[in-house]
């Protein structure tokens, strides 16, 4: 069994795009300017937007950080978007969900300008990359293709099972996975909560993508020898035993699928640090676009 490990990979790729910083600042050209959005204190939220801070300063990126009051009403937040569209100094910007929910989330996302959309959630962006067009891609999506890709995984004519239908990882993985790219050209079965006889289907898959959101969720009776699993799950488990009280655990049942897998990734440590990378990587692109 072999460990797809995010976190050495996602540094590699933070090293790469520090080196294209590093090469524009020589040319005297602008540096990539990523701007994040958060609206109240969620805990998780804000664990998160700081890391895309910190990822943005260890590569040389510009960044700004938006914290609005849980009571910013929708058309306040409404006004902070058309700035920042209009903001040529920005080249991307993502609004951090959830939201609260006086705000509607899709309309949000709707009025993001698609060129700096580099969270690759507005509809046009959707519609590109399912028409594989150039465009950003979802950076958890994208982040899965890089670790596939950087471990050479073949994916072309194997059996795919994405178990979770989401607009922001199983719906997207499902497409791209089936698509003629470089990791790609597999046959996808895109399963969900309403799915009959959910074992049977996975036992027969080559690779696993795991979204559903439910903790530990794939067993190893519901996989076959050598299986490669990609876990995007990501949840707090109470543990006394632990000094802050609890452990974080993924979709798929480790300690038991890992026995059985010829690749996986960890929790914590796998999917998680790629998505950060890869936003990093679609704000570069925006800045390119700009050039």
């Amino acid at each position: 069994m072999i460990l797809l490990d995010g976190k050495k990979t996602s540094a590699e790729i933070k090293e790469e795009i520090a080196l294209q910083v590093a090469e524009l600042v020589r040319k005297d050209k602008k540096k990539p300017h990523l701007a994040a959005v958060i609206v109240g204190s969620d805990g998780a939220s804000l664990t998160y937007v700081n890391a895309k801070v910190k990822a943005c300063e260890r590569v040389g990126f510009e960044s700004t950080l938006i914290r609005l009051p849980k009571e910013t009403t929708e058309e306040e937040l409404l006004n902070e978007i058309e700035i920042l569209n209009v903001d040529n100094d920005i080249d991307g910007f993502i609004v951090q969900l959830p939201l609260p929910d006086h705000i509607d989330e899709q309309k949000i996302l709707m009025a993001v300008d698609p060129d700096k959309d580099v969270d690759g959630f507005h509809p046009t962006n959707v519609g590109k990359m399912a028409l594989n067009l150039p465009t950003f891609i979802s950076a958890t999506p994208f982040g899965i293709l890089e670790l596939l890709e950087r471990y050479k995984i073949e994916t072309s004519g194997k059996d795919v099972v994405v178990i979770g239908r989401s607009h922001i990882v199983g719906a997207p993985m499902s497409i791209l996975l089936s698509q003629k790219r470089t990791v790609g050209n597999a046959t996808v079965t895109l399963t969900h909560s309403r799915t009959k006889n959910l074992a049977e289907v996975t036992k027969k898959a080559d690779i696993i993508v795991a979204a559903i959101g439910i903790p530990e969720f794939l067993k190893a009776d519901m996989v076959k020898d050598d299986v490669v699993v990609i876990d995007v799950g990501i949840t707090r488990i109470a543990d006394s035993s632990r000094k802050n009280g609890f452990r974080l655990v993924g979709d798929v049942a480790f300690n038991e699928v890992s026995e059985k897998a010829s690749y996986i990734t960890p929790v914590p440590g796998g999917v998680g640090p790629m998505t950060i990378a890869m936003l990093l990587k679609n704000t570069l692109l925006a800045n390119s676009r700009k050039e």
